[in-house]
Formats: C-alpha cells, sequence, structure tokens
C-alpha cells in the first residue's frame, strides 16, 4: 500500500491506510476540492461513507470493496449534500445526520444522531461529537485504531484554524469553546484530524494557536 500523505486531488486517486481495525480511505470531489472519507472495520469490511458531497459515481467507485452502514454528515452546507440523492436512492445507503442541519438538508435525514452516541461498524465504536458554530448541526466522528485515534472534522477544524463562524462573534465563541473542551482537552496530539476540504493535520500540530484563533475569530 503505498504512503499515506492525506494530499489528494479533486477526482484523482484516492488514498488507503490502516491502524489496527480502522480502514480508511480519503478522496475529493469537485471544484471546492470536498473530501469524503470511508471508515471501515478491517476484519468485517463493514463502513461509514463521511460526507455526500459529490459524484455518487465516484463515491459508489470508493464503495465497491466494503458493506455501507450509512452515510453520516459533518454538516449541512450545499457543498456536502450534492450527492445526497445518489448516495441515498440510487446506492440505498441510509443518510444520518444533526437535526440543527435539518432546515440546510435537502430531505429528512434517516436517522438523527447526537452528541455522544456510539455507532457500531463491525469490530469499531465511532464516537459522535456535536460542536456548533460552522453549523447549528455540525458533527465531528472519533475512531480509535492501535497507534492513535482518528477525528473526522468537517469544517468545524482546518490546518490553521476553526471552521468559518461568519463574522458572528457568539458562534466563534461556541465552536472555541467546544474545540477546546471536546477536541483539544480530550484527545491526545498525536490525534490525526482529517477535515473537510484539503489536507489533514494532528492536533498536536494545532494546539499552539489556540489563543491565537479566539483572538483574531472568523
Amino acid at each position: 500500500m503505498p504512503s499515506y500523505t492525506g494530499e489528494v486531488e479533486p477526482d484523482g486517486d484516492w488514498q488507503d491506510r490502516q491502524d489496527g481495525p480502522v480502514k480508511i480511505r480519503k478522496l475529493a470531489v469537485e471544484e471546492m476540492n470536498n473530501n469524503v472519507y470511508v471508515i471501515a472495520c478491517a476484519r468485517t469490511a463493514q463502513a461509514l461513507l463521511v460526507d455526500v458531497a459529490a459524484r455518487p459515481a465516484r463515491i459508489a467507485e470508493a464503495l465497491a470493496d466494503v458493506e455501507p452502514v450509512a452515510a453520516v454528515q459533518t454538516h449541512g452546507h450545499w457543498d456536502h449534500v450534492r450527492a445526497w440523492d445518489g448516495v441515498r436512492d440510487d446506492l440505498g445507503i441510509p443518510v444520518w445526520g444533526h437535526s440543527g442541519d435539518a432546515a440546510l438538508f435537502p430531505r429528512p435525514v434517516d436517522r438523527e444522531l447526537h452528541d455522544g452516541a456510539t455507532l457500531t461498524v463491525g469490530d469499531l465504536e465511532v464516537r459522535v461529537i456535536h460542536l456548533p458554530g460552522h453549523t447549528e448541526g455540525s458533527l465531528l466522528y472519533l475512531v480509535h485504531g492501535d497507534e492513535r485515534p482518528h477525528l473526522f472534522s468537517g469544517d468545524t477544524l482546518f490546518p490553521g484554524g476553526p471552521g468559518n463562524t461568519f463574522g458572528s462573534p457568539e458562534n466563534h465563541a461556541r465552536i472555541m469553546d467546544g474545540l477546546e473542551e471536546k477536541i483539544f482537552g480530550a484527545l491526545p496530539d498525536d490525534t490525526w484530524v482529517y477535515p473537510g476540504h484539503g489536507n489533514d493535520t494532528t492536533l498536536g500540530a494545532e494546539r499552539p494557536n489556540l489563543q491565537e484563533w479566539r483572538d483574531r475569530g472568523w
């Protein structure tokens, strides 16, 4: 298996990595460089798809060697939901997400997810973390491998800072409070972060910048 870098091109080759029982696939689609992830159990091949961003045919290719349990949404912005009908209707995969983004979703979710829920995927336990700020219903997903935790952060955390809160001081405070309490205050530095766009990072690489992010706003 080629070395995993986390650098993928829109509609280019995906990258795979494995950490004990956890297998992860990363691909990017469309002009906004949306990342789509597959979290799979190495033993059973059961899997979650993270974000129905776009290109359902490409997503179907990325799921060909696994058994998807569901697609889970990080949030409801338009660039993360364009393949909803193709995934839900054509591939028959239910879509799950948080009710806080119901007004953004193109259709009702098949299952509402809540903070602290555990999703069983084969031998894996994927924890749901609700962290509003970028949107009201933004969710992150955490799974532990043998070597490190793996965090799928959507548009809530990127290399270089939190997701856009569109000039709202209240939402910026909420996203920073949530990141400091639920993410940086709870997880180790070697936690690998898989964002909704662009390259990956780790919590250790970002931790020194927390106060700067809080002070600058967005």
